[in-house]
């Protein structure tokens, strides 16, 4: 069933909210957008996305009418290093959406995946973009299977609670979620989000992980995150590494 934007523009009236039935990227259309100068708090959203934008150059599986995918434009007065902290308060705003709409309490991995039971169910993608910030939201809601590439690492909400939800009820939570912790990052600082983030996932720290880096890897337990949001992880050679990037995975 289509979305029905009526509940979000009555919560948002003054929102400029853009819809496609069918999009290759909300990034991509919320990034033009950002170029023409639109206001902050821009949403981008499609009912299906032909090429969705995922980490690390990866597609995000973009199921007509079964998920949300959505992009924001943001523009915050933060310096240009705080784009990771960025990444790590929208993560907290999906968690804290999806746990209030759904009762499905997910796990936080660095940097930008929402897991349920070890699977990813959201994932959250910021790029910069013409002085805004672009911040990508995708969230599996009512997914019944998923391609054979993917079965063992995604999930939806619906398939792990057992019944479909409402799109409409989890989009206006989360744009309310999204504006409350963008609010504390600017106003209370990247340390409120770092800790909050630190809290809500059980990656952050005693963690032991792989980190792939494209033609290398390294093994280790993580100790934390630095004051710019990069995870700390002790490698099993004892030096301490500051990750920038890479895959998270556990070991």
């Amino acid at each position: 069933m289509p979305l029905d934007l009526t509940p979000l523009r009555r919560r948002f009236p003054g929102r400029t909210i853009v819809w496609f039935e069918s999009a290759g990227s909300t990034m991509t259309e919320a990034a033009r957008l950002a170029g023409e100068g639109c206001p902050s708090g821009t949403l981008v959203l499609a009912e299906e996305q032909t090429a969705g934008l995922g980490r690390l150059g990866r597609s995000w599986h973009s199921e007509k009418e079964a998920g949300l995918y959505a992009s924001v434009v943001l523009r915050l007065p933060l310096a240009p290093d705080g784009l990771p902290v960025v990444a790590l308060a929208l993560g907290l705003a999906v968690q804290e959406a999806i746990q209030h709409c759904t009762g499905v309490i997910c796990d936080l991995r660095w940097p930008n995946d929402v897991l349920v039971g070890g699977r990813k169910c959201a994932g959250i993608l910021v790029q910069l973009q013409d002085g805004a910030l672009i911040a990508g939201i995708g969230i599996n809601v009512n997914h019944a299977a998923f391609p054979a590439e993917l079965a063992g690492i995604a999930t939806s909400l619906r398939m792990v609670s057992g019944g479909a939800h409402a799109r409409e009820h989890l989009l206006v939570n989360l744009l309310e979620a999204v504006d409350v912790f963008t609010k504390i990052l600017v106003e209370d600082g990247r340390e409120q989000i770092l800790n909050l983030y630190s809290r809500a996932s059980s990656y952050v720290r005693g963690r032991r992980v792989q980190v792939d880096q494209g033609s290398s890897s390294l093994a280790g337990t993580t100790e934390g995150l630095d004051p710019s949001g990069f995870l700390i992880v002790r490698s099993d050679s004892g030096a301490r590494q500051v990750i920038l990037a890479g895959g998270v995975r556990p070991i």
